[in-house]
């Protein structure tokens, strides 16, 4: 079933993915004791547990990237896995590029590790031909597009904030395999957008799928739910499948929907050597449909299985680490995380503010205190509820000139001058020579626009050199012996899987889009009612998203913690009052009030 598993990408290991040695071809892979030996107690036992049904309840910082590679790259070489009957799952193709580098650092290059939907798709494209007939369906393009089509059909007027509300919906009903009657029923617990009535909702959904099938288009979640319904139909290809996976590890669990969750089990068959891992207090994807109850249930679903909590955090402070746990005190799931980190750092730091063209000017200076102190702009982030908030933000940096980038905005691989950069390597790397790596690579920067001295001051010349230095950066942190080739293609492999350097910039980014990424200075702003929680949670189960979604940004810090808040949204705005899960922090600033203006 060769169709139904990407190519391995070939290349040097990533920074931080192996140490300097041999070249990636020729570099011994880690023995099993070596394997072991990387990890702690608790992490031994994950990757030890080869057979059988295995829950890993892994808090923030804990290591579970590296333990559960380390598990498969045990199995690998311990011969109890053969790594083609391997398959890893994840949710963003950037994680699964992260896992497909580690493991090709480990040994274990050959173990496919793939997102949901691609896993779905390669199998849903090879097998269509043969059950249904002819080529797969192409998936959609623009969903958006096509709603509004399905919603001037059905008489619903959409702007594009409606229409991203409807699309949330058309994607909720479907991963949570509800029929229309169903989700009508279920609808009565949810915010239809802009109060539209939900048989409306459920019209424009029947136009849509209308639409789809007459333009023979699948979207997203169909590439799921078709191939849940394959697997489950088509005894040949269940029987194939099966054959092909017999080990099975998925990581962020706390985020798997219905449709993900079945369609694991329809992989499975009646087997149960999967092993899952995901922290409860990190689940803030629920409204797209990802639920903690499969994480949390593991133990009633599969009785026989074992259960691993990781609690050693490697990564913050124990003042953050603290914070951390006095916020998620009580919470279903929650574990009690022990920092690992000797050296003490500064306690969580509140700043009230007057509005928030004050809070931004707030954050602007408190990185300029950051930088004083010896930090790099790469390694402060300014995490923030709602796009929205970005723009004061990124004016107040501007002012500041201090460089930023925002996460989601250009991706760095699609930057014209690290495009042409690629692109005179993809030449250069086709001449045989015997000159050092980052000689050759210099050389061909140097064609883009960089030099080995960064300019002098801010602005767009300097984010050009910055990005090119990122470049030079992955040549400097390469293996020794990595050729020009492998290096090259290490690249083309990064952007096709979304894996991108490190830029000496302050990260802008929400809360939702910083989950799986850490900075040693974080600054979480807007921590006000209306904001952090955001205005629209008002039940129970809402707020405790908001808490966790305020707890994942806390873990993404490795020593600082500054916290903002604004007492108005402008200088003539209403009145704030300070989140409700500052109180949680110990810190005598929390209830603080902000200066006087003027």
């Amino acid at each position: 079933m060769t169709d139904a598993r990407a190519d391995v990408p070939r290349g040097t290991a990533p920074r931080g993915a192996a140490q300097r040695g041999p070249s990636a071809a020729a570099a011994r892979p880690p023995s099993p004791d070596e394997l072991l030996a990387a990890l702690d107690a608790e992490q031994q036992t994950v990757a030890r547990t080869l057979l059988g049904p295995v829950a890993v309840l892994a808090g923030a910082g804990t290591g579970k990237t590296r333990a559960i590679t380390h598990r498969i790259a045990y199995g690998v070489a311990t011969g109890t896995y053969s790594p083609n009957h391997v398959l890893a799952l994840t949710f963003t193709a950037r994680a699964a590029g992260e896992l497909r580098s580690r493991l090709r650092a480990l040994g274990a290059g050959t173990v496919q590790a793939r997102t949901f939907h691609a896993a779905a798709m390669a199998q849903l494209s090879y097998f269509w031909p043969d059950t249904v007939g002819g080529h797969a369906p192409r998936i959609v393009e623009s969903k958006g597009r096509v709603i509004a089509h399905a919603a001037d059909t059905v008489g619903i007027h959409v702007d594009t904030p409606v229409l991203r509300d409807l699309a949330a919906e058309v994607e909720w009903r479907k991963v949570q395999m509800l029929t229309y009657d169903e989700y009508e029923a279920a609808a009565v617990d949810r915010v239809m957008p802009r109060d539209t009535p939900a048989r409306r909702v459920v019209d424009l959904m029947r136009a849509y799928e209308q639409l789809k099938d007459d333009r023979r288009q699948l979207d997203f979640e169909d590439v799921l739910l078709a191939t849940l319904g394959m697997v489950e139909s088509e005894p040949r290809v269940a029987s194939y499948v099966r054959q092909q996976y017999r080990f099975f590890v998925v990581d962020e669990y706390q985020d798997v929907s219905p449709v993900q969750h079945d369609l694991l089990r329809a992989w499975l068959g009646g087997r149960d050597d999967v092993c899952v891992v995901g922290d409860a207090s990190q689940t803030i994807y629920s409204f797209a449909g990802a639920s903690s109850r499969y994480l949390l249930g593991f133990g009633s679903e599969f009785p026989r299985g074992s259960v691993v909590r990781l609690e050693r955090n490697y990564r913050s402070t124990r003042e953050v680490v603290h914070a951390a746990n006095t916020l998620m005190r009580g919470q279903p799931g929650a574990l009690d995380l022990v920092a690992q980190t000797r050296e003490p750092g500064p306690e969580p730091e509140v700043l009230p503010c007057v509005h928030d063209g004050d809070e931004a000017q707030t954050v602007a200076r408190r990185i300029g205190e950051l930088v004083a102190a010896g930090a790099s702009f790469g390694d402060c982030a300014v995490l923030f509820r709602v796009g929205a908030q970005s723009a004061a933000l990124e004016s107040a940096l501007g002012r500041a000139g201090i460089p930023y980038r925002v996460q989601g905005g250009t991706r760095f691989f699609d930057r014209p001058e690290v495009k042409l950069a690629v692109h005179h390597m993809r030449g250069e790397a086709v001449r045989q020579t015997d000159d050092e790596l980052t000689r050759r690579v210099g050389l061909v920067l140097q064609l883009s626009g960089w030099s080995p001295t960064p300019p002098e001051g801010t602005g767009a010349v300097r984010d050009q050199w910055e990005a090119l230095q990122a470049v030079y950066g992955l040549a400097e942190a390469a293996p020794a012996g990595t050729t020009m080739q492998q290096f090259t293609q290490d690249l083309v492999d990064r952007a096709a899987t979304h894996h991108e350097p490190e830029l000496d910039a302050v990260t802008l980014a929400t809360l939702h889009s910083s989950k799986g990424l850490e900075w040693p200075n974080v600054v979480v702003v807007g921590a006000a009612e209306g904001l952090l929680p955001i205005s629209h949670a008002t039940t129970d189960a809402e707020v405790d998203e908001e808490r966790r979604l305020f707890y994942v940004g806390l873990t993404r810090a490795r020593r600082s913690v500054t916290i903002t808040w604004s007492r108005q949204g402008s200088t003539r705005g209403g009145a704030r009052a300070p989140s409700r899960f500052l109180a949680a922090l110990d810190t005598h600033t929390a209830g603080a009030e902000p200066p006087a203006a003027g």
